[in-house]
């Protein structure tokens, strides 16, 4: 049972109707998330705003996913892991590249740089050297991709924190959550 109520879009008026509105054109329901964000309006716009906004972005829907999948995992958000992993297949990527992101890994070189890179972040909560970030550059990743990384970053934090502080039920296939080393 969550720890705030899940709003119902029948019930939500105004912006948040709106949006709820919007959420369920695009997944074809309402994730259970998004009702408990919708409890403030401000949060609610913030945090599809953003999605609209990464999705956009030039990091594209897989490394999107991946990269929400590693910082979920790192996190220990069940809901997070979940769901990002539903969306992971629906880009294209394979189990095999879901469960190296949960690890921060991929088969690619400068998919793993960047995945390891958003994983220093969560670690090292932002306190990054200038290494730290010219050894993405190095991999060939551009400031505005790396900038990026940090917002999507910035983005997985804020649902990570929301399901776990408020114990949003899981309404995605589970996945265990993978330890890291």
């Amino acid at each position: 049972m969550a720890n705030v109520p899940l709003i119902d879009r029948t019930d939500a008026t105004g912006a948040v109707k709106d949006n709820l509105d919007q959420i369920a054109a695009a997944f074809g329901t309402v994730p259970a998330m998004f009702r408990a964000v919708a409890n403030s309006p401000a949060a609610l716009a913030s945090m599809w705003g953003s999605f609209g906004a990464f999705g956009g972005g030039t990091l594209g829907a897989a490394l999107g996913e991946q990269i929400a999948v590693a910082v979920a995992n790192r996190n220990s958000c069940d809901y997070c892991l979940a769901a990002h992993t539903a969306l992971g297949k629906k880009a294209g990527l394979s189990r095999e590249a879901l469960a190296a992101a949960q690890d921060g890994d991929s088969d690619d070189p400068r998919t793993a740089a960047l995945l390891a890179f958003a994983l220093k972040l969560v670690n090292d909560r932002g306190q990054l050297a200038a290494a730290d970030v010219q050894a993405v550059r190095d991999q060939g990743w551009n400031d505005e991709q790396i900038v990026e990384t940090i917002g999507q970053v910035a983005l997985n934090l804020f649902t990570n924190y929301v399901n776990i502080a408020l114990d949003v039920p899981v309404d995605f296939p589970r996945i265990p959550l993978r330890r890291a080393s």
